[in-house]
């Protein structure tokens, strides 16, 4: 049982751990945040890299840990499932959040709209081509005609489209003259304090992948759709809070930066190192593209908005959330059989 065997193994008992696990991992994140910022700031690292590589990859690792525990769990559509629905999640939700909190529109500059935004979308087809070359050349032989697995030699490409966007990072924070860092930090308090928040992230999405999988069984939901809503809402708040703070502390680079970078990390890395530990990933091509689809739209939605003025309004913050309520109306009806745009039997 994932409550240990000390709790009954009932859905009241799961939902409990689910608003617990989410609790801590909150909790984790926050401490695993301020952490990376101090630790920015003292190397000197610009604020676009900043947002998109350190900060990111730690509000990431929520999901990178639900990957890892669904690939080990069996449940590995799940940890798929997460990962698409969080990067919708962060692009329609955090940052009109993120604008809504701040005085004035958010905004933005040439690097982070023409650098960050658009190597997230070159991010986004590479997985579309991973999954595509596996649906190709290793069919899954169940009668599944759109279905294919993806091996560890296919999900090395996305690795390697990451790979090419820390050399990018890397180039860029060697042609930045950082200002000298002149507070005080105790850096091995940092560091363990870094460590700390990545411990309780782990303890707490091992719970919650065990919780959800448990009530998704119970009421009957689809791993892949338990994924794109529960595990994904959970695991995105992290990039929430620490988005909308640092937009707050009127430091935009950086909120926006951490959006493209965690979806840009959880495309490229957190699904290829879950291929890595199960040897191979089974993804359909009929529910992977259309929620792919859905991903793609959104991001030229916000990429349209932010270079308009080079800024976020109010206004186009509530229609990015006005996509994400319709975003959820239609993945309730695909759950509930109203609709049938998911083939997911």
């Amino acid at each position: 049982m994932v409550t240990g065997g000390f709790l009954p193994d009932s859905p009241a008992v799961h939902i409990a751990a689910i608003i617990v696990a989410t609790g801590v991992i909150w909790l984790g994140s926050g401490w695993l945040e301020e952490s990376a910022e101090r630790l920015s700031a003292y190397y000197g690292l610009p604020a676009v890299v900043q947002g998109s590589i350190v900060v990111a990859v730690g509000s990431s690792f929520p999901e990178l840990a639900s990957v890892v525990f669904t690939a080990l769990a069996g449940v590995f559509d799940m940890g798929v499932g997460s990962i698409v629905g969080s990067a919708i999640f962060n692009v329609l939700v955090i940052p009109a959040l993120s604008a809504l909190g701040s005085e004035g529109d958010l905004e933005t500059n040439r690097t982070l709209v023409y650098k960050e935004a658009q190597f997230y979308m070159i991010a986004v087809s590479a997985v579309v081509v991973t999954f595509a070359l596996a649906v190709i050349y290793v069919p899954v032989g169940d009668g599944r005609a759109l279905a294919g697995e993806i091996t560890r030699p296919l999900a090395a490409i996305p690795l390697l489209l990451y790979g090419l966007y820390l050399f990018i990072q890397w180039q860029d924070v060697s042609d930045h003259e950082a200002e000298a860092y002149d507070g005080e930090i105790a850096l091995r308090r940092e560091w363990t304090k870094l460590a700390a928040g990545l411990g309780l992230i782990l303890v707490a999405v091992e719970q919650l992948v065990g919780s959800v999988d448990s009530l998704s069984a119970t009421v009957g939901i689809p791993e892949f759709l338990a994924g794109v809503t529960i595990v994904a809402a959970a695991t995105s708040l992290p990039d929430t809070l620490v988005s909308v703070r640092t937009a707050r502390d009127d430091r935009a680079l950086t909120s926006l930066g951490n959006v493209f970078g965690s979806n840009t990390f959880d495309l490229l890395v957190a699904i290829p190192v879950g291929v890595m530990l199960v040897g191979t990933l089974a993804v359909d091509f009929a529910v992977a593209v259309p929620m792919l689809g859905v991903l793609t739209l959104a991001t030229v939605v916000l990429f349209a908005f932010l270079r308009t003025d080079l800024s976020l309004s109010n206004a186009e913050s509530y229609v990015l959330l006005a996509a994400y309520v319709l975003f959820v109306v239609w993945i309730v009806a695909e759950t509930a059989g109203v609709t049938g745009f998911l083939k997911t039997g």
